[in-house]
C-alpha cells in the first residue's frame, strides 16, 4: 500500500508527496484582500492567505496547473513560482500562454514523469468544463489530473479542477479506477451571471461520487474567495443528506500541515 502526504495550503492549492516525488497543485500565494477580475464584469476578492508560503516549499518535480486564467488558480506569486519546477502541465492553450517549462495536455493525453529511484507517475489530463454548457469560450479551457503509479492499491489520486457535473466527469468514472478524488467545490457563482454555477455544488459532488466511487474524497477550493457560496459549514450540512457510504468517504484535510493518505 502506497502513502501520500498532500498538505493543503490553501483554495485549489496542495503539495503532493507521493513515492518521491513533489507535485504542487494550482499555485496561489498572494495574500488576502487583493480584488482580482475574472472578466465579463466577473471579480473576486481573496479573503485568506497561504498556510504555507512559497519559500518553504521543498524542490518541485511538477506544478500541476488545471488552468492558468483565473487567479484564484495561478495569482501573481504562484505564476512567479512556476519557473522553479521542472515542469508544468497544464491545458494545451495554457502552456501556450506560459511558455518556458509549461507543457499542454489534451484530455486523456499522458505524461511520464520518470527518475531513477522512483516508480514512474503517470499523469493523464481529464476532462473538465468551468460552467454551464456552451461557456467554455468564455470561461477558457480547463482540465483534471488522474496520477497513477506502480503500488497503488485503491486506483488512482485524482484532481478534478474546476468543473461542473457534466458528461465529461462523469467519464472519468467509466475509465479509471478513482481510488482518491480531490474535488474542487464551492458552488461558485456570480451576480452578473445569476444562479449559474461554474464549479461543483455538493450535491453534485455526491451525485460525481456515485459514478466513481472513491474510497477517499479530499474536498479543496471552497473557501478563501469571495465568489465561492458553498464554504465548509455548507458542504458539511448537505453531506449530512447524503447516503452514509458516499458521506463517510469525505476527509477534510488541515490546513498547513500534511495529511497522511493510503493510495
Amino acid at each position: 500500500m502506497t502513502e501520500v502526504r498532500i498538505t493543503h495550503i490553501g483554495g485549489p492549492t496542495t503539495l503532493i508527496e507521493a513515492a518521491g516525488w513533489r507535485l504542487l497543485t494550482d499555485p496561489t500565494f498572494d495574500p488576502p484582500g487583493r480584488r482580482y477580475s475574472f472578466g465579463w464584469g466577473t471579480s473576486s476578492r481573496k479573503t485568506a492567505g497561504p498556510a504555507v508560503d512559497a519559500a518553504e516549499l521543498p524542490p518541485l518535480d511538477a506544478v500541476l496547473l488545471t488552468h492558468d486564467h483565473h487567479a484564484d488558480n495561478l495569482d501573481t506569486a504562484g505564476r512567479s513560482l512556476l519557473p522553479t519546477a521542472d515542469l508544468v502541465l497544464t491545458t494545451p492553450t495554457g502552456a501556450r500562454r506560459l511558455g518556458g517549462n509549461a507543457h499542454g495536455l489534451a484530455p486523456w493525453t499522458t505524461r511520464r514523469l520518470e527518475h531513477p529511484g522512483r516508480p514512474t507517475i503517470e499523469i493523464t489530463a481529464t476532462p473538465a468544463r468551468h460552467g454551464p454548457p456552451f461557456s467554455r469560450p468564455i470561461v477558457g479551457d480547463v482540465t483534471g489530473f488522474a496520477l497513477r503509479w506502480e503500488g497503488q492499491r485503491h486506483g488512482a489520486l485524482w484532481i478534478s479542477g474546476d468543473t461542473v457535473l457534466y458528461d465529461g466527469v462523469r467519464e472519468v468514472g467509466r475509465r479509471l479506477d478513482v481510488g482518491t478524488a480531490v474535488l474542487h467545490l464551492g458552488g461558485v457563482r456570480f451576480p452578473v451571471t445569476g444562479p449559474l454555477r461554474y464549479t461543483l455544488t455538493t450535491p453534485r459532488a455526491v451525485d460525481l461520487c456515485r459514478v466513481l466511487r472513491p474510497d477517499t474524497v479530499l474536498p479543496v477550493h471552497y473557501e478563501g474567495w469571495s465568489h465561492f457560496h458553498e464554504g465548509r459549514r455548507t458542504v458539511e450540512a448537505e453531506l449530512a443528506k447524503a447516503p452514509a457510504d458516499i458521506r463517510t468517504r469525505f476527509r477534510w484535510l488541515p490546513v498547513g500541515s500534511a495529511a497522511q493518505i493510503q493510495v
